[in-house]
């Protein structure tokens, strides 16, 4: 791999580029949503997300922007999986627990991916995944807090955050599955472009009620919380993206995997002195186990990285 960095070092720059960007978004989405309600960010996230890619969309040929009617269901369907629901569930999480365990619950996408695909898809599984699979759940339970039940010792805002971030990362892997194979009819910035457009439907409701109720929260936005919002939507929703895709066209997914483990580092590096927040010997060993589990759970498995990338959601 060292010499294959010496010959590409500007495509495994562009795609280390991309998770760091995605390991500060804890960070500063945490940090947004003191200022900016749950359902407000998610619509202005994907609505300004969505006006950012129609340029993009517009330089397509007309043949590759046509989307046919049948196909709509399971783009809406999987859209609303993998954005709005997914994102709704993640903002929430994010709200009640810390943004270092929501970075390293979020690496157990792959593992999650890796089961939905052998029971839903009969994909086949090798031991060494299953093997994989138990390790990232013990080191998700670590995490998550699960242990500290028994003992009566246990945060239950932080519990019901971490399980929020569990059924995130749940949803994303289901509507990846949905989508799976419309990525093989269209291009993916034509998915990424209908995803953004239903998420930001979706969004615009619950948003638009969260206004009647708290209208105040609009004035009471500080510069802080326009710079993070610039950062959810320009940098993580796009440029990230766009660095990732770029990237994946001269390094393999086995290759770029390897650096997704930086993003849980770059959130506590951030986390701990603009959050507070500390990091525990329960998340120390429920973080190696994860990282260990999902490198066994998805040994042979280069598929469930790959719709993890090309639908990186943070």
């Amino acid at each position: 791999m060292n010499s294959e960095i010496l010959k590409k070092p500007v495509f495994y720059l562009a795609i280390i580029a991309a998770h760091l960007i995605w390991g500060g978004n804890y960070v500063f989405a945490k940090i947004t949503l003191q200022e900016i309600p749950i359902m407000s960010l998610g619509f202005l996230r994907y609505g300004l997300a969505t006006l950012l890619i129609v340029p993009f969309l517009l330089s397509l040929e007309t043949k590759d922007k046509r989307i046919k009617l049948e196909h709509l269901p399971k783009l809406v369907l999987g859209g609303l999986l993998i954005a709005a629901i997914n994102i709704a569930f993640f903002y929430m999480g994010l709200k009640r627990t810390t943004a270092i365990n929501a970075s390293v619950l979020e690496l157990s996408i792959p593992v999650i991916s890796v089961i939905g695909g052998w029971w839903f898809l009969r994909e086949k599984i090798f031991a060494v995944n299953l093997v994989g699979i138990v390790v990232s759940l013990f080191g998700a339970l670590s995490i998550i807090g699960i242990p500290l039940l028994f003992f009566g010792n246990f945060d239950s805002k932080q519990l019901t955050g971490n399980l929020l971030m569990i059924g995130s990362a749940i949803t994303f892997v289901a509507g990846t599955m949905i989508l799976k194979k419309m990525l093989k009819i269209y291009k993916p910035i034509v998915i990424t472009a209908v995803t953004f457009l239903i998420a930001t439907v979706a969004f615009a409701l619950p948003a638009f009620m969260e206004y009647l109720e708290h209208p105040d929260w609009v004035l009471n936005v500080s510069i802080l919380g326009i710079f993070g919002l610039i950062y959810i939507t320009v940098l993580s929703s796009i440029c990230a993206y766009f660095l990732l895709l770029w990237g994946l066209t001269r390094i393999p997914v086995s290759h770029a995997n390897l650096i997704q483990y930086i993003e849980p580092a770059v959130a506590a590096t951030l986390a701990v002195p603009f959050l507070n927040e500390r990091i525990s010997f329960s998340f120390i060993i429920g973080t190696c186990l994860i990282v260990l589990g999902v490198y066994w759970g998805t040994l042979g498995k280069e598929d469930h990285h790959l719709s993890q990338h090309k639908h990186h959601r943070n």
